[in-house]
Formats: C-alpha cells, structure tokens, sequence
C-alpha cells in the first residue's frame, strides 16, 4: 500500500495567475510556514499503519519555480527521511515551463520517484483561454524531459475549461498516455469566487460543466487511461473546509465525484455487453466484476441497475465479484444464477 504525505504550498513559485485557480481554498492551507513542514511530516507518519510506504508530496503551487534556496531546503528534509528509511521516497507538482534540464541536473541528489505536471490540456487554445502561459508544445517538451531522466511522469488534466470540449479532453487523455505517463489525476473544473473565471461565470461569460455532465466527459477518459495502464491517482478536488459554502460559485464538485464517474464507467460497459448479448424480455442477467466493485457496478441507491433493467425490459439484474477478474474487467451471464 502506498500514501502520499502531501506538504501544501499554495501559489508559491507560481508565476502566472491561471483563471481557475485559488489554491489556497482547495488546500484548505493560507500562508506556508516552511518552519512548520517537519512537524506536519512527524505527524502523518504517526497514522500510517505498519508496512505502508509512504512518499513525501509537494502539492499546491510550482514547486521547481519557488525560490532555490527553499526549495533545496525542502527536498534535503524531504531526502532525511528517505535516508532514515522512514519514506520511500519524494514527489512534487508543477508547472511544464518550470523544468529545464539545468534544474533537473539540480534535482539529481534526491530521490525523486514522481513528478507530476499541471497540463490541464494539451489544446493551445484552451491554454490560452486559461491563461496558463504556455503552450501544448512546451508541456510535451517536460513531459519527455521527465521520462528521459527516469522520473515516473504523473499528468494532471481538467474537464470543463473555457473552449474546452469532450473531444479536446479526450485528445489531452491520449496525448499524456503518449508521453509516457504512469499516473494521472483528472480534475472537472469548480469555480471559485474571487477568481478570472469566477468573474466570467458572474458576466455570463463561462458556463461551469454540471455534475452530470462531468460524469458522462469523464468516464471515457478512465477508459483511455486504462488501456494505456495508467493509474488514476484521483478524480476531483480534495474535500476541505474551502470546498463548502460561498466560496464555490459553481462547477463540477461533489463529494463522490469519483464514484459516480467510476459507476458511469461501469454502466457504460454493462449497456455494451447487454447490447451484445441482447437478452430476451424479463430475463435475468448478472454480471461478475473484480472483488470490492460490486458497489460501483450498480451504481448508487442501484442506479446502474435500476435503470438497465427498464432500458432493456429485464426482470432482475445482479453484479457479483469473481477473483479471477481484476481493474474494471467484467464479464455477464444470461444464466440465472442462485
């Protein structure tokens, strides 16, 4: 079992001021007090349970674009731990054009395992429309850089940007896998007030995805992430005390967001295989997916199975856990099954 450590440094190093953004209401984090960043590590490694390997995560802002001497000072804490045998291992987030191959030669002491990049897209005009400050180009650019010296590359994708479509997201989806890399994390876009885009929700000038339609954007992605073996870390922002109230505007946040992508997933297997079998008016189907996803595979409250029992006039519908399946494999049988 693995768990991140995640060390929150909102905006710092930051050098543009993207649309969407206002980090410190997702970290749920104001000010950083590097003072501070060793008693937050004690304390998480007070809760792991026996036997998980844990890695210390640099979260929140552009890691490699803070000042240098901070950052190398938190790396070589970072690095204590490593040596100490307390950790595995150190990760960080940040920005594409935040990572020269000098600054890669400056990361070489350390034993970085992961670096994860904000790409949001990999649409030039969803970029721009972002305002992130740079192009598809140069994002593919780091992405290689990080594969060649041997780091895992984890790609951080949004839904729901401004021009964005289901299309270009699923292009963006294909083009990371392409890069080479090894986990992702896939946020639909949450509009916060106080920011460029909440401003342009606020003139009627941005329209914010609705949770639904999060849902049915994002499970084909997990399908094109899949195939290509690459984990999804996460679905969704982190729940913390800014992710409730006024602050929130709009956009595609609820707290089980990734089961709910998980579950459509799920359904839109289930409809396939249904599709492909085409059962007779009030048979009985049940399907088999792998252990612990019994509860995604009917969705929740039954949803998956309420509605693909009116969809396809069927008298009752199962999903039961065979072990010899894994991941989201799943197999059906017309037979019942008592």
């Amino acid at each position: 079992m693995h768990k991140n450590i995640p060390i929150f440094i909102p905006h710092l190093g930051c050098p543009h001021r993207c649309v969407f953004c206002d980090q410190k209401t997702i970290s749920g984090h104001g000010a950083f007090r590097p003072e501070r960043v060793r008693e937050e590590i004690e304390a998480a490694l007070a809760t792991l349970a026996c036997g998980v390997q844990a890695e210390i995560a640099y979260f929140g802002g552009s890691f490699t674009a803070i000042d240098p001497t901070l950052m190398h000072t938190l790396l070589a804490l970072a690095q204590q731990y490593v040596d100490a045998g307390r950790v595995s291992g150190i990760r960080f987030s940040t920005r594409p054009d935040a990572l020269s191959e000098s600054l890669l030669d400056a990361l070489a002491p350390y034993t970085i395992c992961s670096i994860e990049l904000g790409l949001q897209s990999l649409d030039d005009r969803v970029l721009a429309a972002a305002q992130r400050g740079h192009t598809a180009a140069e994002a593919e650019d780091a992405c290689r850089r990080i594969v060649a010296r041997g780091y895992t590359l984890g790609g951080q994708m949004m839904l729901g940007l401004p021009k964005s479509t289901p299309e270009s997201e699923r292009e963006t989806a294909r083009r990371i896998c392409a890069l080479g890399a090894r986990e992702v994390r896939i946020y639909p876009t949450v509009v916060f007030d106080g920011t460029p885009l909440g401003t342009m929700l606020q003139r009627g000038e941005y329209l914010p995805l609705t949770v639904e339609e999060a849902v049915e954007r994002c499970a084909p992605l997990l399908d094109i992430f899949e195939q290509h073996n690459v984990r999804v870390l996460r679905i969704g922002l982190c729940e913390s005390e800014g992710m409730h109230g006024e602050r929130v505007l709009g956009g595609a946040h609820h707290p089980a967001l990734g089961e709910l992508i998980r579950a459509r997933q799920y359904l839109r297997k289930m409809r396939e295989l249904l599709r492909a079998v085409a059962p007779v008016t009030g048979a009985g189907i049940c399907f088999f997916v792998a252990p612990g996803k019994r509860s995604q595979a009917l969705g929740q409250h039954r949803y998956n199975a309420s509605l693909l029992c009116e969809e396809f006039q069927l008298s009752r519908l199962d999903v039961r856990e065979d072990a010899a399946l894994s991941g989201t494999q799943i197999t059906i049988s017309t037979q019942e099954v008592l």
